[in-house]
């Protein structure tokens, strides 16, 4: 009785491995499926908007930052005094319209009351200094606010949570307006790229149920959905060589390359023990019609 009970559990685990291999086996031909997957997310390139030494530094590489932190400062003291020279220029043109409005008004009102006592011509000349002295103090103005705005760029904030990467500048680093000092890296926008065969695109669709294993963390398969497929890649052959002809590789005729197309993958919530990060391999499976009611097994 012993025997035939062992015989029995044998042949039962066989039979299960039998079949556990088998629906695995046919999940891989039937779905389609790649290795050549990578994490991606929204790469910020934080630069300056204003020219200067850096004096502040309020962060480290790698760290954590949220929205609105402040990153770096950069000397503030020639754009304060830009804001300055902006208040005296506009309190200076300010003062002058004060004359200029009492000398149209009076002609104004001696027109008014003589016309011949202020010729047409008198009037008109004062008129347009009023309106030029109005148009002074609108630029001043805006002058002003410039050198504000400009002030206000000295300090570097955080545009979205995420995660500081590649600092190599110091106090002391001359920043350049426009030209990046550091990565921050988007928290809130990762996304998995598969690069499916040209020949298995036709198999895959908007909206379809995908499955995402990262090298990273194997033993927790992710789910996704297929956010968009990407319309065309870059070929290097038939660009310009160096005598502007085209440059074409050498390819064997019996040898036939399947071309990788960008399948982007959107993933659901994640659990709470997977950090992801850009750059990060995965292998992406699309499930089929037929198996996307399934749960999904891990994918290697």
């Amino acid at each position: 009785m012993k025997r035939f009970i062992k015989l029995i559990l044998t042949l039962t685990l066989i039979a299960s491995t039998i079949y556990f291999g088998y629906e695995k086996y046919r999940r891989y031909i039937d779905n389609p499926w790649t290795r050549d997957g990578q994490v991606r997310t929204q790469v910020i390139q934080v630069a300056p908007r204003v020219t200067g030494m850096v004096t502040k530094i309020h962060i480290k590489d790698n760290q954590h930052v949220k929205k609105g932190d402040l990153l770096f400062e950069i000397d503030p003291s020639q754009y304060e005094l830009k804001v300055k020279q902006a208040q005296a220029r506009l309190k200076r043109t300010l003062e002058a319209a004060k004359g200029t409005k009492i000398e149209y008004e009076r002609v104004k009102s001696i027109y008014a009351k003589d016309r011949g006592a202020v010729s047409q011509k008198d009037l008109v000349r004062n008129e347009t200094n009023y309106f030029k002295s109005l148009a002074d103090i609108e630029s001043a103005t805006e002058a002003l606010n410039a050198a504000k705005l400009n002030l206000s760029y000295t300090k570097v904030y955080a545009e979205v949570d995420g995660y500081v990467s590649n600092i190599n500048f110091q106090i002391g680093t001359q920043a350049t307006a426009n030209r990046p000092l550091l990565a921050l890296v988007d928290e809130h926008s990762f996304w998995v790229f598969g690069f499916f065969k040209e020949s298995a695109i036709p198999h895959v669709k908007v909206g379809d149920k995908a499955v995402v294993t990262l090298l990273a963390y194997p033993d927790t398969p992710l789910k996704g959905t297929v956010e968009s497929i990407a319309w065309g890649i870059s070929h290097t052959d038939g660009n310009p060589g160096s005598n502007l002809l085209p440059s074409v590789k050498p390819v064997f005729q019996w040898i036939r390359l399947a071309q990788r197309i960008p399948v982007r993958i959107k993933l659901d919530p994640l659990p709470k023990n997977i950090k992801l990060r850009f750059g990060l391999t995965a292998s992406v499976m699309i499930l089929d019609h037929d198996t996307k009611t399934k749960k999904p097994n891990m994918v290697q």
